[in-house]
């Protein structure tokens, strides 16, 4: 071989063949997650040298060696990423070469403006649970083990880059053998920032109901003694507590459904594998794979007739709420013999969940009856995420452990902005360039401990993201908490957004879609740009503006609000609708008004219209039609009546039921007064109750599919995005996405963003920076 000359030229030629060197950067989900010590392996094993770091922009990667060897290198980084790391861009460059050395994993760099994408928690790998179970091991049954594979990420950060010194685990400094294996680029857990062992890591400790230590040697095996018991536990996890009680004691369900003031709302449940999950429920392979995911979701499942746990787990629903064990503690506390585990998320209703030991003791006081605490601090709250298999794949109802901060790829970069959300199952997104960033789930913004968690989570996201837009997005709702945070920040623009128009753009950017759909938006609520309560809604949309094209017909709220937690009222403005001065019979027929309210003075306030807002609705529609069939006449809970009217429906069974379209000028308008007609009948005829709910979800997809066909013929639009809430309902989901394909449409709907409220902020922050950058 001839001498080569490392001089200041980028490549060097050789007899054989051209040493140069070439710097990568890598955005994306790079760091924390194994992507140093698998380029220092690939590096070494393809002869390279050269060095990676990690900076505020991602890893930087600089190699130096033959064409063949580069080239072969990055063909294997793109083969070969590690499972949790994911590559959004490769930028490029030679530089000159340097010669001699080897290959090293530098120190991070931290000047310049931090750009890194953060992962989110990750569920135990099969090697950390491997070493749990090892009697040989020692971090044998240490609640606390993890490496780059997996473990906590988003709910320990401080700051960027992701390093253990920014993250809750720098109070924990490493012994000698975590350490080792810290600083070895060959181990698994080479810079696993929360890596930790029963030396030198965070520990366990129960605390009684008043926050006094319970002096026992073996904390968590007191605690599954406790909860054998019947007691209620709070139990520290990775992103908040969660309440824990055997799924399968009926007399602690109840204590903890009457301490909590959870009437009916289902609970999730944990189990230990998927053999346990298929005791209870039905698991298909499309399930399966959701339950064993590393994002470990509540996965929505049919529960069998037969199941172990308790029917106070989720009354009348005919699901369950699972997932799987997906931290160590969780692995521990399922070895034993419990079926299930209730773990629904420690707080009072319409508050956030708790994070701090202090925090949990003091609000939930008189709910637990012991704490499982630990002393490594969780800095951002993070609920459990919930899933469903739709249409063979994965289907987010909330997003949050699991899958948050995790970006959504927007299809062009957009200028910097922040939407606030709306009122309901409020989430935050930023939008930075081509990436959209949602915050973890928020909830509903009712009382003052979640209007903190905003702020708080306002204040995460903007260093999580490291950008501070001046340009604001909220909901057109003049009097939504968060439409009035918006006027706070004194931002150089505030841009407003509808509601329902920001679904159908939450799902377009989900798609990575541009241009004009037909939007098909329904969901319970929405303030109208004609004031009135919007919610069934048929739009000409594109990503700034949208055209009401068509709706359904306007019907009385009788009660306003009240409507909401009492479905009966709705079912009596249906009535009196059709009916008119005869709906008091059908009314005493059907037995809809509940004793105490006079029939006279129901009309006498219809009629006037006292505190009957108009709405199009179809949330109030599926309420309405819930109470005429003896369903749900009263509610604990959103949804709670639609969701025990799908539970009595089968998909694809059903007559289809008269439906009206009228066109008034421009605007088509949905009466589905007909077939509620013709359900009351068949309800007063003594008609099971199954064919007449799978007869209702029939017509709605007829007369979607027919509403849609006639935008097309009237503006040539074949795409249809689907969204809102009332689309979590599988049978009208599943069912209108297939009638619409047979019938020509191009269909998008969601699946990694949700479809109901949580997912608004993502349409409100591309609208806004959308009308920005078309001025």
């Amino acid at each position: 071989m001839a001498d080569m000359d490392f001089g200041p030229d980028r490549a060097i030629q050789t007899d054989t063949f051209v040493i140069k060197r070439a710097r990568y950067r890598f955005s994306g989900i790079v760091q924390g997650v194994g992507f140093r010590p698998f380029i220092y392996r690939l590096a070494k094993s393809t002869g390279l040298t050269g060095f990676v770091r990690n900076s505020t922009g991602g890893v930087v990667v600089e190699v130096e060696g033959s064409d063949q060897a580069i080239e072969t290198f990055i063909t294997r980084v793109r083969q070969e990423t590690p499972p949790l790391a994911e590559i959004y861009e490769i930028t490029y460059s030679e530089v000159p070469v340097q010669g001699g050395g080897d290959f090293a994993i530098m120190e991070s760099a931290t000047s310049g403006k931090p750009d890194v994408q953060i992962s989110p928690d990750i569920a135990t790998c099969d090697e950390c649970l491997s070493e749990l179970f090892d009697p040989s091991d020692r971090r044998y049954n240490y609640p606390f083990i993890n490496c780059t594979n997996c473990g906590p990420r988003l709910t320990i950060i401080k700051d960027i880059p992701y390093d253990r010194k920014r993250t809750s685990m720098s109070v924990f400094p490493l012994c000698s053998l975590c350490a080792r294996e810290y600083e070895d680029p060959a181990n698994r857990r080479f810079h696993a920032e929360p890596n930790a062992c029963p030396v030198c890591g965070p520990k366990l400790m129960l605390l009684d109901e008043t926050g006094r230590p319970i002096k026992t040697k073996e904390p968590l095996l007191e605690t599954i003694a406790r909860i054998k018991a019947g007691n209620i536990l709070a139990i520290k996890g990775l992103g908040g507590f969660h309440l824990c009680v055997d799924a399968a004691n009926d007399e602690a369900l109840r204590l903890l459904r009457s301490r909590k003031y959870r009437e009916e709302k289902p609970l999730a449940i944990m189990v230990k594998d998927i053999e346990h999950a298929r005791a209870i429920a039905e698991v298909s392979e499309e399930e399966r794979q959701l339950l064993l995911s590393p994002s470990r979701p509540i996965v929505l499942l049919a529960a069998k007739r037969d199941s172990p746990v308790s029917p106070l787990v989720a009354p009348d629903m005919g699901t369950l709420g699972i997932m799987l064990s997906y931290t160590p503690l969780h692995h521990l506390l399922l070895r034993n013999d419990f079926t299930a585990l209730v773990m629904t998320s420690a707080n009072q209703t319409d508050e956030p969940i708790c994070i701090d030991n202090d925090e949990a003791v003091s609000r939930l006081a008189g709910i637990a009856d012991a704490f499982l605490v630990h002393n490594r601090e969780i800095l951002v709250r993070c609920d459990d995420s919930v899933a469903m298999v739709a249409r063979s794949g994965p289907y987010l109802t909330r997003r949050s452990r699991g899958y948050a901060p995790r970006p959504v790829l927007l299809k062009d970069a957009l200028p910097d902005v922040m939407a606030l959300g709306p009122h309901l199952k409020a989430t935050i997104c930023i939008v930075k360039g081509g990436f959209a960033y949602m915050s973890p789930h928020i909830g509903d913004l009712e009382t003052p401990q979640a209007r903190d968690f905003l702020h708080e989570t306002i204040d995460r996201m903007q260093h999580i993201a490291q950008c501070r837009p001046d340009i604001i997005a909220c909901d057109l709702h003049p009097r939504y908490y968060s439409t009035r945070v918006a006027a706070m920040f004194g931002a150089r623009e505030v841009v407003k957004t509808q509601h329902h128009h920001a679904h159908i753009v939450s799902c377009m950017a989900e798609n990575r879609i541009t241009g004009r759909v037909i939007g098909l938006s329904m969901d319970g609520t929405g303030y109208g740009e004609d004031g009135r309560i919007w919610g069934g809604e048929f739009l000409i949309a594109d990503e700034a503006v949208y055209e009401r094209a068509g709706h359904l017909k306007y019907l009385p709220l009788l009660g306003g609000e009240a409507a909401i937690r009492q479905p009966w009222r709705f079912g009596v403005s249906l009535l009196k609708e059709i009916y008119e001065d005869q709906w008091t019979d059908v009314a005493s027929l059907l037995g809809i008004v509940p004793q105490g309210f006079s029939y006279e003075n129901l009309s006498r306030i219809m009629d006037a219209g006292i505190n009957s807002p108009l709405t199009s609705s179809l949330g109030r529609v599926f309420d309405g039609v819930a109470a005429i069939l003896d369903l749900k006449r009263s509610v604990s809970f959103e949804g709670q009546a639609a969701m025990n009217l799908e539970a009595a429906a089968r998909p694809g069974c059903g007559d289809i039921l008269p439906f009206h379209i009228a066109n008034e000028g421009e605007m088509s308008i949905l009466d589905l007064l007909p077939a509620v007609r013709a359900l009351v009948e068949g309800c007063l005829a003594g008609m099971d109750l199954e064919g007449l709910a799978s007869s209702f979800h029939a017509t709605l997809i007829a007369s979607f599919t027919d509403m849609a066909e006639l935008l097309r013929d009237r503006t040539g639009i074949d795409r249809v995005a689907l969204s809102g809430g009332c689309f979590q309902n599988r049978i009208l989901l599943e069912g209108c996405a297939e009638e619409l394909e047979c019938n020509g449409f191009e269909v998008f709907t969601h699946r990694r963003i949700p479809t109901n409220d949580g997912g608004v902020a993502l349409g409100q922050a591309v609208i806004a920076g959308t009308r920005m950058q078309r001025k």
